[in-house]
């Protein structure tokens, strides 16, 4: 038995009718398929679905090959952690209680892995940023906004949220980029840095792979998106190639 691995990806928008989502599906079922069976934990950190909400018996229509990936790997005894994102923040019970992913709702947690501590999160929210988009991000988080949209039929809300994130993503495509140390997400790890040692930061979000070392210590990596290319980190004591991404190394 080799030694223990761990991966990290985001932001595949499983459902974003952009490019060939057909053929991005596919590429995310290969890399479930292909981990090795030394992979002790895999951590989805957001934006896994363009589009995720629970009714009590309703769930997103799709998605079957790419669940029976996970379920199977729960079955065999990997921990999946699914950390919310912007877009799949809705979830309740079903991919925890039907597919055995451990679901996370805070926007950041810090973990022991092999004996190096990880910060890991979606991005979104992380740090200061403009009033528009943190009343947005309240709206989409509120309690009571949910329940509101939840009286909408299944037909009507899933229409509207998929065609609002397309037209969001076709409008603002070419400004999701990782800002260096201007970029809030930055200041955040610098500052959470100054109370916690902390080796790495991952997160997504941005949709642009990036690599920065913090001030407080640390490096922090930003995943890429899985519109043309398969962006994950690999983590282990062995230098196992992993993805379009560097590897982060013990």
């Amino acid at each position: 038995m080799g030694e223990a691995q761990y991966f990290f990806v985001s932001d595949t928008h499983l459902g974003l009718k952009y490019a060939d989502s057909k053929e991005r599906e596919r590429r995310f079922v290969s890399f479930l398929n292909s981990l090795p069976k030394e992979t002790t934990g895999l951590y989805l950190l957001g934006d896994i679905f363009d589009f995720w909400i629970e009714y009590r018996n309703v769930v997103p229509r799709g998605f079957v090959r790419v669940l029976g990936e996970l379920a199977r790997l729960c079955d065999e005894g990997v921990e999946v952690y699914f950390l919310k994102g912007n877009h799949d923040y809705w979830t309740t019970d079903y991919l925890k209680n039907e597919i055995g992913l451990k679901v996370i709702d805070e926007p950041y947690i810090i973990k022991n892995i092999e004996g190096k501590t990880f910060c890991l999160g979606h991005g979104d929210g992380l740090g200061k940023s403009d009033f528009s988009y943190k009343l947005m991000s309240f709206l989409f988080r509120d309690k009571y906004c949910l329940s509101a949209l939840k009286m909408l039929h299944p037909r009507w809300l899933f229409d509207f949220a998929q065609g609002w994130s397309l037209r969001r993503r076709s409008k603002y495509e070419g400004n999701y980029y990782f800002r260096g140390k201007d970029d809030p997400i930055f200041r955040f790890a610098d500052q959470l840095g100054r109370d916690h040692h902390i080796d790495y930061y991952i997160f997504g979000h941005l949709h642009s792979p990036a690599k920065i070392a913090i001030p407080s210590g640390g490096v922090m990596y930003i995943l890429g998106d899985w519109m043309k290319n398969d962006y994950y980190l690999n983590f282990s004591g062995m230098n196992i190639s992993g993805g379009s991404f560097p590897k982060i190394e013990k």
